[in-house]
């Protein structure tokens, strides 16, 4: 390939989180058993979820529907990075790198957006719990749904777009374990200051817009806590919120530090290192925090696994006596 630009870059290479041999069976093994965990422990929240009867209300809709996406948003990512380490090649085509850039930045931004809802349905719940069910109405969470979908589908195209008028050098070695979109304007050749523009505009517009939400409602589901005259009715209250206060704070600390990092250490490794906390950690950690001292999805998670046990034990017994 002859140095200059290149628009018709074919693929590029995903160096991954380490080039050593020797690592790579361990990394195959830790990450499969990480992705699976992930996997399964984002669906029980969904099968609880949708089996529970107690468990059909607004935050255990929400609750759902951010295991879903943490269920896709992982699925971007990781299967192409076990491929490439199993098969030790490090490939992956231009089409699939701005289809990975197009999901990636789709689910991370609908992470983004439901940590939103789910802070202001905390905030109605405990500001407002008179007029919870009156606000908080099934046509009204699945609008508010909708909605971050939408935005989030935008903000996806825009930035696929964005990628595509890129060109390349001959240097197409992407230091992650997936097409990241900053990673990828390192590449090109191409003037990159509309592409930074729109990057840092649109973090800054639905990123900080977004934190601010969550921090206005966190302010004022404070506030009336401290209202509150008993310790126990105080803790009682904060404890309805202290999961998702938890996912809040894991999902935008391993994000503002990866980027906040990256941006002070200028280590692409240490970037790539880094950001396995918000693409694998965060997400397979989110089941756990919402259910280890959460009594409904516990007991619903119990019926659950008793009514699928009960149902393969007669199926069993069935299949025995035919």
């Amino acid at each position: 390939m002859e140095p200059g630009n290149d628009t018709r870059t074919s693929e590029f290479l995903l160096l991954g989180l380490s080039e050593d041999p020797e690592w790579q069976p361990l990394m195959f093994v830790l990450f499969l058993c990480m992705y699976l965990v992930t996997m399964l422990g984002n669906l029980l929240i969904i099968l609880a979820s949708i089996s529970g009867s107690l468990l059909h209300t607004p935050m255990y809709f929400f609750l759902s529907n951010l295991s879903f996406v943490d269920i896709c948003f992982t699925s971007t990512t990781v299967p192409k990075m076990l491929v490439n380490v199993q098969t030790q090649s490090k490939t992956i085509t231009y089409e699939g790198c701005i289809i990975q850039i197009y999901f990636f930045t789709l689910f991370i931004g609908l992470d983004n957006f439901l940590l939103v809802v789910m802070a202001y349905d905390r905030f109605v719940a405990i500001c407002h719990p008179l007029h919870y069910m009156v606000i908080m109405k099934p046509h009204f969470c699945g609008f508010l749904v909708l909605v971050s979908w939408i935005t989030s589908s935008l903000n996806s195209l825009l930035q696929s777009f964005m990628a595509l008028q890129l060109s390349f050098c001959t240097e197409v070695e992407i230091p992650h374990f997936f097409c990241e979109p900053n990673q990828l304007v390192l590449l090109t050749c191409s003037d990159t200051f509309l592409n930074n523009m729109v990057l840092y505009f649109v973090a800054a517009l639905l990123g900080g817009g977004s934190l601010t939400g969550i921090l206005y409602s966190y302010s004022k589901i404070v506030f009336s806590i401290c209202t509150i005259s008993s310790v126990q009715g105080k803790y009682k209250t904060f404890s309805t919120c202290a999961s998702h206060l938890s996912v809040v704070s894991l999902f935008y600390c391993t994000l503002l530090g990866v980027y906040l990092s990256s941006a002070v250490i200028q280590s692409s490794k240490s970037s790539a290192t880094a950001s396995v906390m918000y693409t694998m950690v965060t997400p397979m950690l989110n089941p756990f925090i919402y259910s280890l001292r959460n009594k409904d999805i516990k007991s619903a998670l119990k019926k659950l696994f008793s009514r699928e046990t009960i149902k393969l034990a007669v199926d069993f017994y069935l299949q025995k006596c035919c």
